[in-house]
């Protein structure tokens, strides 16, 4: 870097730059031909590059105290949560609210094992499992990371923001479409989160028809919402877990086609918690979406050993913390409390008890009776008003005083516009 700092000034910055990126990728196999060589671009202008490299030449990497801090990381995932707000609605084709990744990763607790995303953006979903690893004293050797990305550039910067971070990952050998090119088809999964796009609607090719991993049912060809999911499914060990974001109309949409699956899933036993999230977390659209937990190995898995034939609610909606007028984020506690909810329940001796209006653990007859409708405030009910201690025959006297009060005011203002209007010529019918 001193070397690259020492030449920010002269003409030759941007073959000086070039020619680092080449020598980052001979260095690193899995930046190989995926950094950007274009600075000795003519139209680029070489004074502005070169202010550049001062003020990124003059940036400290390490904190003061001396702790591993990954400040490189924490940049680039800056300024990849600003380039996602800036690119509008194309910026959620790589890049994940923090909110929900982190929700997804407190409740799955990926600490062993292969962790797989199949649309994996950026690599937030990554990113934060490593974090949560390290934070519970992990051993990061004890993971092996696998994704896939269609997007040729969304999969150069998951590349590059893993390779920031010093993050291994199998990323296939290009980017390519999950469920015509799948780059994983031999391998399973010991946990799997994903954020797939809502409800696309031209993912299908003939070549699926009759596919293996359609295990509850045949998707319907304009909305690949159950495809992922059985997508995932299908790659997930027999002890698997998997975290999927998906829009609420996943829930209960009415086709004939996702009914039927939806209906195989629930009694197959697979559907282990369904989380109501609210709205607004995402920058590129306002609606509310839901995570589901699907788990392979409810009753089996010493890890996660969840009660059979029966699936957890939380509704949560109403958490979280409007950063601005546009966008909502979960603070630690919320996420702490949705995680802790999903643990006690699932966990063999578990404390967990429903929370009326927040979670519910209903039985498969009690799916049935909702028509396998997913929506957690269904099942969860209407939170029960806090006793202020307040009688109800004083609220009351309170009341009807107030109301007494308003009606004489309105009495008065409907006189004074009355002799207003007869004052110019005007007179209101009585009545």
């Amino acid at each position: 870097m001193a070397q690259i700092v020492s030449q920010a000034k002269t003409p030759e910055i941007g073959q000086v730059i070039d020619e680092a990126m080449g020598h980052i990728e001979r260095e690193n196999v899995q930046l190989k031909n995926v950094l950007y060589k274009v600075f000795t671009n003519p139209n680029l202008d070489k004074g502005r590059l070169g202010e550049l490299i001062d003020i990124i030449g003059n940036i400290q990497l390490h904190s003061k105290d001396n702790k591993n801090e990954d400040v490189l990381g924490q940049v680039y995932e800056f300024f990849l949560g600003k380039f996602a707000n800036s690119e509008g609605k194309n910026g959620g084709q790589f890049y994940t609210p923090e909110s929900i990744v982190k929700t997804i990763v407190s409740c799955l607790e990926p600490t062993y094992g292969r962790v797989y995303d199949p649309c994996c953006g950026s690599g937030g979903m990554f990113v934060q499992s490593e974090k949560f690893v390290e934070a519970h004293q992990g051993n990061l050797g004890d993971i092996s990371i696998f994704g896939q990305e269609s997007n040729g550039t969304t999969w150069k910067l998951c590349k590059m923001n893993l390779a920031i971070r010093g993050i291994e990952v199998d990323l296939g050998k290009e980017p390519a479409d999950t469920f015509t090119k799948n780059q994983h088809v031999t391998k399973k999964m010991d946990f799997i989160m994903a954020n797939p796009p809502f409800n696309i609607k031209d993912y299908w090719h003939e070549s699926l028809t009759g596919d293996a991993r359609w295990q509850y049912g045949t998707p319907p060809e304009g909305n690949a919402n159950y495809a992922w999911l059985q997508h995932m499914v299908h790659q997930l060990k027999p002890n698997g877990v998997a975290g999927i974001v998906l829009a609420n109309g996943s829930l209960s949409s009415n086709t004939s086609s996702e009914v039927d699956i939806r209906k195989a899933m629930i009694e197959g036993d697979i559907v282990d918690c369904v989380i109501a999230m609210p709205d607004k977390l995402f920058l590129t659209t306002g609606i509310p979406a839901c995570i589901w937990i699907l788990n392979r190995g409810k009753g089996t898995n010493p890890k996660h050993r969840t009660r059979e034939k029966e699936t957890l609610f939380i509704d949560a909606r109403n958490m979280g913390t409007m950063i601005d007028r546009k966008l909502r984020e979960l603070k630690t506690e919320d996420i702490e409390k949705i995680a802790e909810t999903y643990h006690s329940w699932r966990t063999e001796g578990g404390e967990y008890q429903d929370v009326k209006g927040f979670s519910k653990a209903a039985k498969l007859e009690d799916i049935i009776k909702h028509d396998y409708i997913l929506t957690p405030g269904r099942y969860v009910g209407i939170p029960d008003e806090e006793d202020d201690g307040i009688p109800f025959e004083d609220k009351m006297a309170e009341l009807t005083s107030k109301l007494s009060e308003q009606f004489s005011k309105s009495n008065q203002l409907e006189k004074e516009i009355r002799e207003n209007l007869k004052s110019i010529g005007f007179e209101l019918p009585n009545g």
